[in-house]
């Protein structure tokens, strides 16, 4: 009886080790971000409220929904998030929009270059086509040039969902792996860390 009980506890454990998520290594992370086959999409970090406001400009971020002071620390517990990853540096790439350029900043991982190919494209949803093949050609183009050193996308939920056909929240990141033509292929989403 009492071996038994001895192989139902084993099988249950062994059941449980099976059942419990899978989550690539910390490793695998910054050797994918390496391999020339992925990049990092991340949605901006928080920024109360809901679209821009009626007449905002792009370049003045006094007009814009900005992020707001969660979001900043997120973007700062992101950036923690990423160098306990193993990146210490990386390109940055930034959406023209002030909360993607501060989130971008705040987690500071090396300077950022604004990307229109980035820019939201939420007022006029009859973009999303146009933009996701913008962020296809930049995707293509930035692997092309580059040496190992990982590729970090700061945009938009829209443009992220375009790309990948996938809802993610502020601050989510979106390990993809992509095709030499810059075509989405697959991905892992990680949750954004709580600041």
């Amino acid at each position: 009886m009492r071996k038994m009980i001895i192989n139902l506890t084993h099988l249950i454990l062994c059941i449980g080790l099976l059942l419990l998520p899978i989550h690539p290594t910390q490793a695998a992370f910054v050797d994918d971000l390496k391999d020339g086959q992925h990049v990092l999409l991340m949605r901006h970090a928080d920024a109360p409220g809901y679209g821009d406001p009626i007449g905002y400009v792009i370049g003045q971020c006094n007009t814009q929904r900005n992020l707001g002071e969660y979001g900043k620390n997120q973007s700062k517990a992101i950036g923690v998030w990423l160098s306990n990853q193993g990146i210490q540096k990386a390109q940055v790439f930034s959406s023209p929009w002030c909360r993607c350029l501060e989130t971008a900043n705040l987690i500071n991982k090396g300077p950022v270059k604004i990307e229109p190919a980035l820019g939201s494209f939420f007022d006029d949803m009859s973009l999303e086509k146009n933009k996701t093949k913008e962020l296809e050609a930049l995707v293509k183009d930035t692997l092309g040039r580059q040496s190992r050193t990982p590729i970090i996308f700061i945009t938009h939920h829209v443009n992220i969902q375009g790309y990948t056909g996938k809802a993610v929240g502020v601050g989510d990141m979106v390990l993809a792996r992509v095709s030499k033509d810059g075509k989405y292929l697959s991905h892992t989403i990680y949750p954004s860390p709580k600041p």
